[in-house]
């Protein structure tokens, strides 16, 4: 049998902000297995956002790469990067970016614009996934909507389209902490259902017991081990 390819593979991958001294990120090589779930560690400041809109293609690296699925993502340009992204790369952010003035299933239909489903079966597909995780109010706007149910939307938004990588960053960070620990059990369940690794940043310890693999902000510098797995 082949080798598995791995959801996410980093190779030497450099980046410093315009009129800096020195690399922010700094990364020789991480590898994250199809299905395993991590959770990378830092305070504010130190790279963990950054390394994740690199990872998703949004910004570009000073050297090095990123492959999702085996494909390297800055190799690709304009619509094909964004076209990869939206069907391979799931994305949670901290204050979720639902769009205004659309529903619930019309946010989770715009990531399926992006995937191998059928255009007629968007809606059905994006009804299905937002009761699936529990909203049941579909064609509610998300201002309508309370925060937890917000997060729903976002993650069903995020595993439509059945990604080899979710990218989650701070998820929890707007939510108390009972709220938290929901939202974590379903990003982490949705990831399982659909097969989809998971590379989650936050600064919130409470995190740590949740993941088998984890690993410190600086743990991942040029030159440390930087496939280091649980404390």
């Amino acid at each position: 049998m082949g080798e598995i390819t791995p959801a996410l593979r980093i190779e030497g991958l450099r980046f410093r902000y315009p009129g800096a001294g020195e690399d922010v990120i700094a990364i020789d090589a991480l590898e994250l297995a199809a299905g395993e779930q991590m959770l990378l560690t830092g305070g504010s400041g130190t790279g963990k956002s950054t390394l994740l809109s690199l990872i998703a293609g949004l910004i570009e690296p000073r050297a090095g790469r990123v492959l999702i699925a085996g494909r390297a993502m800055h190799e690709l340009h304009g619509a094909r990067r964004d076209l990869f992204r939206g069907r391979h790369v799931g994305m949670i952010f901290q204050t979720h970016h639902l769009l205004h003035g659309f529903t619930a299933a019309e946010n989770v239909m715009a990531a399926l614009m992006f995937s191998d489903v059928p255009k007629g079966e968007h809606r059905d597909r994006a009804e299905s996934v937002l009761r699936h995780l529990g909203i049941e109010r579909v064609h509610a706007d998300p201002e309508k909507l309370s925060i937890g149910q917000q997060q729903r939307v976002a993650v069903a938004r995020a595993v439509s389209c059945s990604p080899e990588l979710v990218l989650a960053d701070e998820p929890t960070a707007s939510l108390d902490p009972a709220s938290g620990a929901m939202a974590m059990d379903l990003i982490q369940e949705a990831c399982r259902e659909c097969g989809a690794a998971l590379l989650c940043v936050s600064h919130d310890p409470a995190m740590a017991e949740r993941f088998e693999r984890r690993a410190a902000r600086g743990d991942l510098r040029a030159g440390a081990a930087a496939n280091a797995g649980g404390a």
